[in-house]
């Protein structure tokens, strides 16, 4: 049995990514904001719902496939946009839109990826690749990114709308976050712990924000870039930019970080083809409720309307049957693919996804079902 196979949980490949990646990003990836409460109930909530299972039931011929924004999908999940995600691994946007590809879902790129877009589209040759888009307030720099996303071929659009301002996240300001980390003695010390990340990360060119260094205005080094992200995000965000940005981008629309039945309401008469409920990991307002908690008041007043899928929080196949039963039409993953990633690169991510399916495809058939069309809010207890 080799390494990989003896993985057989996410927890597991959290365990070795915390071992094998730099504390500075390992904290990036698995931290909240403040007191992490939102960070830690986005997990928690999910245990306090309970299966109804069924017996005598031919468990034959089960499927997990379904499809989001119209296209076949391998089950109803897609990698989420996690910035930084080359610093959890050299290349790791690449090798992570690699096993996507292979598996057979979406991967999401981030704004503040390290790869860019371009070298990214390389990668997927024709598979479902989404761009995420953070709102500056530079938009003659946020049209070129569209632009650039519509000539890298991109199937979708991911317009984050929860990130008008930064949450503060304790660990990433006493670790001192910062792409290539500063060779400071704390960070040199840590490094020489992580020989693993450090000898792939010496294989690369990589090591700085691939969409922005040499496309925004004014953006061509380290000091440059940290001064450009503080004063860039944009906290006027509004429906009417939405629309803007709808209008631009002439494809398929998906609204992220909705938490609200209201907004939701607003998010479907924008025109937009998706809302996720996501609350972006518990990393923004710390004290805000869990997702899955929040995803049925959302399907009630706007599923017929819209597609909804949630992220945050997920750690198993049983989190997305959970959300799937409650309503949500497609997942997204970031942290469970992360811990894939950090711990053994493209194989890590893959193997997170053999886990994540097996988990679906099992639990659905001790509910009784062997295909999600069938599944709804039946299969919980009340």
């Amino acid at each position: 049995m080799t390494m990989l196979q003896k993985i057989t949980c996410i927890e597991d490949l959290r365990v070795l990514a915390r071992k094998r990646v730099p504390r500075m990003f390992y904290d990036y990836v698995d931290t909240g904001s403040y007191t992490e409460s939102t960070y830690r109930a986005n997990e928690a909530d999910f245990q306090q719902i309970k299966f109804r299972q069924r017996v005598a039931v031919d468990m034959s011929g089960r499927s997990t496939r379904t499809r989001m924004l119209g296209q076949e999908v391998a089950m109803p999940v897609a990698l989420a946009p996690v910035g930084l995600t080359g610093m959890q691994h050299a290349d790791g946007e690449i090798l992570a839109a690699r096993a996507a590809r292979d598996f057979g879902v979406p991967f999401t790129l981030s704004t503040m990826s390290i790869c860019s877009l371009e070298e990214v589209a390389a990668e997927t040759k024709g598979h479902p690749f989404w761009f995420q888009l953070y709102v500056m307030r530079d938009r003659d720099f946020v049209a070129s990114l569209i632009d650039r996303a519509k000539a890298a071929n991109c199937s979708a659009l991911v317009l984050t709308m929860d990130l008008q301002m930064f949450g503060q996240r304790h660990k990433d300001i006493k670790n001192g976050l910062s792409t290539p980390p500063r060779p400071t003695l704390a960070n040199l010390l840590n490094l020489a712990t992580k020989p693993y990340w450090c000898r792939n990360m010496l294989k690369t060119r990589r090591r700085t924000f691939g969409n922005i260094v040499g496309h925004a205005q004014g953006v061509s080094d380290m000091r440059d870039l940290a001064a450009w992200t503080l004063e860039q995000f944009d906290p006027t965000l509004n429906w009417q930019d939405v629309a803007w940005i709808k209008n631009r981008w002439g494809g398929k629309l998906i609204l992220k970080g909705i938490m609200d039945a209201e907004d939701a309401r607003l998010a479907a008469e924008s025109g937009a083809d998706a809302l996720v409920v996501s609350n972006h990991g518990g990393r923004q307002l710390d004290g805000a409720p869990s997702t899955i908690s929040t995803l049925p008041g959302i399907v009630e007043a706007v599923g017929q309307d819209i597609d909804v899928w949630l992220d945050s929080g997920i750690r198993s196949g049983q989190d997305i049957l959970k959300a799937w039963a409650l309503g949500a039409k497609g997942t997204l993953i970031g942290r469970s693919f992360a811990y894939g990633l950090g711990a053994y690169g493209q194989a890590g991510v893959r193997r997170a996804l053999e886990i994540l399916q097996k988990e679906l495809e099992t639990s659905m058939a001790f509910c009784g079902h062997t295909r999600l069309e069938t599944v709804g809010r039946n299969i919980l207890l009340k």
